[in-house]
């Protein structure tokens, strides 16, 4: 039966434009539907008309049976991605190196992925008088750290918090996933010139690649690299490629003993830590503080903030007038996919004129310190706090139940 056409509550939905002889059917939503035709309300009316058909029709067949190993026989193409490694490089920081060809090829300096497991390749929990928790990730924005085309590798590093960023631990070499991306923009590379990158704890992941690039642009690349604990830092090597000059800071004593002997340690935080250098409090500057023309800090809201607000005032006298200096906003994030869902919406305050602007920080997460409102990220970032909790408190109960983490003894 042909659908009514520009009627919004047709008397009888029709979705269904073809059905094969074996009796899968295809389904037609959306503002192109003749019912449905006109505006994007009566396009989502099509898809709450609609579901019910289509509900109806996928419980009328048997379910189709995936087993994991036709799974990994389906993923191993240039378009699909497995896992190749999974390191633990310190007590809450884990590395994926996924198998991802075209994926490898695509990544540029400063963008990131979206990864989540398999639901029919995730472990499961069985309790009784609880039923079954099935571990599947979330989408998970993950830092491109590294990537090999030619092998056809990426890595990405999470920071375990607790949550679905628990799990990577849990994936198996071999293993299939979704990997979405790369995404985002690319940091700018600056040629000839010099650069500052300031990083803090996993910040430290994406600077990587960017300071890499750098140096192959022809730029010199000071790094102050900053971490709470001795136990934090990660990648040394890979820093080191990343930079001409390293400033190690850590809070905790007796801090980092530099392997190079242009590199520098300092105890205290990344703020103090460039004050002391362009001060010449530190020795010697292979790479001056005040001809860095870029600075670029990636790491928590609280250090970027502290790093665009310290520009104006104990370092001021010390950074070459006219600097530009941007952060990477990871604001939460949910469809990582370029100005689609607006869960990652940043405002923006305009220093000259304090004209107020919102921007997608997954499209471009690079946005200059001076226009970002900090508070206001920040208030973001705890927005979905008690269901984040809450899932924490769940997933680490249900690891401790496959002995994946150790249990404690009064639970």
């Amino acid at each position: 039966m042909p659908p009514e056409r520009g009627v919004a509550k047709p008397a009888e939905t029709q979705i269904f434009m073809h059905r094969a002889d074996d009796g899968r059917m295809i389904s037609f939503f959306g503002d192109l539907h003749p019912s449905f035709f006109g505006n994007v309300v009566k396009a989502m009316g099509s898809a709450k008309r609609g579901y019910p058909l289509v509900s109806a029709a996928l419980a009328a067949r048997p379910a189709t049976h995936i087993t994991g190993a036709a799974l990994i026989a389906a993923c191993r193409t240039d378009l699909t991605a497995s896992v190749h490694a999974v390191n633990r490089l310190t007590p809450t920081i884990v590395e994926v190196v996924l198998r991802a060809p075209a994926a490898a090829r695509a990544f540029r300096p400063g963008q990131f992925y979206r990864l989540q497991n398999f639901e029919t390749l995730a472990p499961r929990v069985t309790e009784t008088g609880i039923g079954t928790t099935t571990l599947a990730m979330e989408g998970l924005a993950m830092t491109g750290a590294w990537t090999d085309p030619a092998a056809g590798l990426v890595s990405v590093i999470a920071l375990e918090m607790g949550g679905s960023s628990d799990l990577c631990a849990m994936l198996k070499p071999g293993e299939p996933v979704v990997l979405m991306g790369p995404t985002g923009t690319p940091t700018e590379i600056h040629a000839n010139s010099t650069v500052a990158l300031i990083g803090g704890g996993l910040g430290n992941a994406v600077l990587f690649s960017i300071g890499a690039a750098l140096r192959a642009a022809g730029s010199r690349v000071l790094y102050f690299a900053g971490y709470k604990k001795h136990a934090d830092r990660y990648k040394v090597a890979e820093i080191e490629r990343a930079a001409d000059v390293i400033v190690w800071c850590c809070d905790e004593a007796p801090g980092f003993t530099p392997t190079r002997p242009q590199d520098l340690s300092f105890i205290g935080n990344i703020v103090q830590a460039m004050a002391a250098y362009g001060a010449g409090r530190l020795g010697s500057q292979p790479v001056k503080l005040s001809d860095a023309a870029h600075l670029i800090a990636i790491g928590s809201d609280r250090m970027m903030q502290a790093v665009g607000a310290a520009r104006h005032g104990v370092l001021a006298p010390l950074l070459a007038p006219g600097h530009t200096a941007i952060g990477s906003i990871n604001s939460p994030m949910q469809c990582m996919m370029k100005e689609v869902c607006a869960q990652c919406l940043q405002p923006q305050t305009d220093p000259a004129t304090g004209a107020r602007s919102v921007v997608f920080s997954c499209f471009n997460q690079d946005q200059a310190l001076d226009r970002v409102d900090f508070p206001a990220l920040h208030d973001r970032l705890l927005q979905n706090s008690l269901a984040e909790k809450l899932s924490a408190q769940w997933i680490d109960r249900a690891l401790k139940r496959l002995h994946a983490r150790p249990a404690i003894a009064a639970e």
